[in-house]
C-alpha cells in the first residue's frame, strides 16, 4: 500500500481490518515503528474524531505530529497547470505538496466538497493534487467523495459485534437540516460490499448514490422493509447526486426511532458522528445499549493506526 485515498489503494481490505483489530488489543506493539518520523495533518475543514483519533494513532506508533488548519492558517491554493496566478490563490499545490513532503514522512488531508459543482468535487483536485506532487504517502482524512478511515473503522465495529457470520447491514438515509456530502455513504458502500455482509441501502427516491459506488447494491425505497431483520442500521444523511448537492425533501419520518429499530433483528445502531439528536435519530435509540456510535469513534484510532503502520512498514 503506497497511499490511502480509497479502497482501491488497499490490496486486502479484510487483512487491514484484522490488523486494526489486533492493534486494538496491543496498541503500543509498534511504538518503535514511527520513531523519528513525523505525520503532517492538513485540515481544510472542521474535525473532532478524525483529528484526535489520527493523532492518537500516530502517537501509539511513536510518531511526532504536526497539525495545520489550512482553511484559517494556510495560503489559498491553486490547482490548475499553467495558471496565471495574478489574483486569488497565492500558492500552487505543486510547491505546497513538495514542501510539506520535506517536513513530514506521511501527509493526511481533510477537505469537504463545495456541493456546487459535481464535476469539480468528484475530480478531487486537492487530494489527488497532493498525492501527485507529494514525495511521501498521502492519507485521506475525508475528501469530497470518500471517507475511507471511517469505513475501515465501521467494518471493524461490525466485525466485533456481528451476531452471525453474514449479518444484514442497512445503510439508511436520514433527514438533516442542511445539505451534506455523499462521502460517508459512498465510502461505506465501497468498503462494505467487500465485507462478509448482506448490504442493503434505503433512501427516498432521488437520493441515489453516484453510479460508481451504488451500482449493483440492492436499494429498497421502503425504509421499513429494508430494516426488517437487520443486524446493523447505519444512519447517515447525504444530499442528492442529481441535482447535485440539493435537498429534495426532508422526510422527517425517516428518522430512526425505537419503533424503527423494533423492526430489526435486535439490531445495533451506527452513525459516524457528529449527529443531530431527534433529527437523524431519537434519543431513545442513540442512548440505548444497542448504540455503537461511541465504539465506532474509538475504533477510528485503530483504523488510522493500521493504515499508518502499513505505510511506515513499506
Amino acid at each position: 500500500m503506497k497511499q490511502f485515498i480509497s479502497l482501491h489503494d488497499v490490496p486486502d481490505p479484510a487483512a487491514l481490518v484484522a490488523k486494526a483489530r489486533a492493534l486494538k488489543y496491543n496498541p503500543l506493539a509498534g511504538q518503535q515503528l514511527g520513531k523519528h518520523k513525523t505525520l503532517g495533518l492538513l485540515f481544510f475543514n472542521a474535525s473532532l474524531r478524525t483529528r484526535m483519533s489520527t493523532q492518537r494513532a500516530a502517537q501509539n506508533l511513536g510518531m511526532e505530529v504536526m497539525v495545520m488548519n489550512m482553511d484559517k492558517e494556510g495560503w489559498q491554493l491553486e490547482f490548475d497547470t499553467g495558471a496565471v496566478m495574478a489574483a486569488g490563490s497565492q500558492e500552487h499545490i505543486k510547491e505546497a505538496a513538495a514542501v510539506v513532503s520535506q517536513y513530514c514522512d506521511i501527509i493526511g488531508i481533510r477537505a469537504f466538497p463545495s456541493l456546487v459543482n459535481r464535476a469539480e468535487d468528484y475530480a478531487e483536485k486537492l487530494l489527488t493534487g497532493f498525492a501527485r506532487y507529494a514525495t511521501v504517502p498521502v492519507i485521506s482524512l475525508e475528501s469530497a467523495t470518500l471517507h475511507p478511515l471511517q469505513s475501515l473503522a465501521d467494518w471493524l465495529t461490525i466485525a466485533e459485534h456481528s451476531p452471525v457470520p453474514r449479518p444484514k447491514v442497512v445503510l439508511t438515509w436520514a433527514p438533516h437540516v442542511k445539505a451534506l456530502p455523499q462521502s460517508v455513504a459512498n465510502s461505506f458502500v465501497q468498503w462494505l460490499r467487500q465485507a462478509p455482509v448482506e448490504l442493503v441501502v434505503t433512501h427516498p427516491g432521488g437520493y441515489e448514490l453516484a453510479p460508481e459506488f451504488g451500482e449493483g447494491v440492492p436499494v429498497e425505497y421502503d425504509q421499513d422493509k429494508a430494516l426488517a431483520g437487520a443486524d446493523f442500521v447505519y444512519a447517515k444523511n447525504w444530499s442528492a447526486y442529481h441535482p447535485y448537492g440539493k435537498i429534495l425533501g426532508n422526510f422527517p419520518d425517516w428518522m430512526i426511532t425505537k419503533e424503527k429499530m423494533a423492526l430489526t433483528n435486535n439490531g445495533y445502531f451506527m452513525h459516524c458522528l457528529p449527529v443531530r439528536r431527534n433529527v437523524v435519530v431519537a434519543d431513545a435509540v442513540l442512548d440505548s445499549d444497542r448504540s455503537l456510535v461511541i465504539a465506532q469513534a474509538e475504533n477510528r484510532i485503530y483504523a488510522a493506526q493500521a493504515v499508518i503502520a502499513t505505510l511506515l512498514e513499506k
